[in-house]
């Protein structure tokens, strides 16, 4: 079985872009989940781990992410505004590209309404 990781910047000054990037995430990796696929996603599942005083930084959570993305097959990154100058995904890519992982570009889009549709259908 494959293992993804889901890649996607979070950290803004503005905690409501922050909230907007986990959200969308989220939706991201339920509609890859949903199709099948097994995901991991940093911000999606340590986000709410957050509010208990850790850092949202990449400094923090680097040690982290580096020991999920040793055990993933490829990088999944979620273009969503800010991830050309997200520190962390920069790291997430290079350490990917270190490790041999494929690396794989997609673009946001409202994919969940399409997998709850789909599986309406039997499909």
């Amino acid at each position: 079985m494959r293992l993804t990781y889901l890649a996607s910047p979070y950290s803004h000054p503005d905690k409501a872009i922050q909230e907007q990037r986990f959200h969308a995430v989220c939706q991201h990796a339920a509609a890859m989940m949903c199709s099948g696929e097994l995901v991991f996603s940093p911000i999606a599942h340590t986000h709410p781990i957050v509010a208990y005083d850790l850092p949202g930084d990449w400094a923090f959570w680097r040690r982290y992410d580096l020991a999920m993305l040793e055990r993933c097959d490829e990088l999944v990154v979620l273009q969503l505004d800010g991830w050309e100058e997200s520190i962390g995904v920069q790291a997430e890519i290079a350490i990917a590209k270190e490790l041999n992982l494929p690396v794989r570009f997609i673009r946001p889009k409202n994919c969940l309404e399409e997998c709850i549709s789909r599986q309406g259908r039997g499909k």
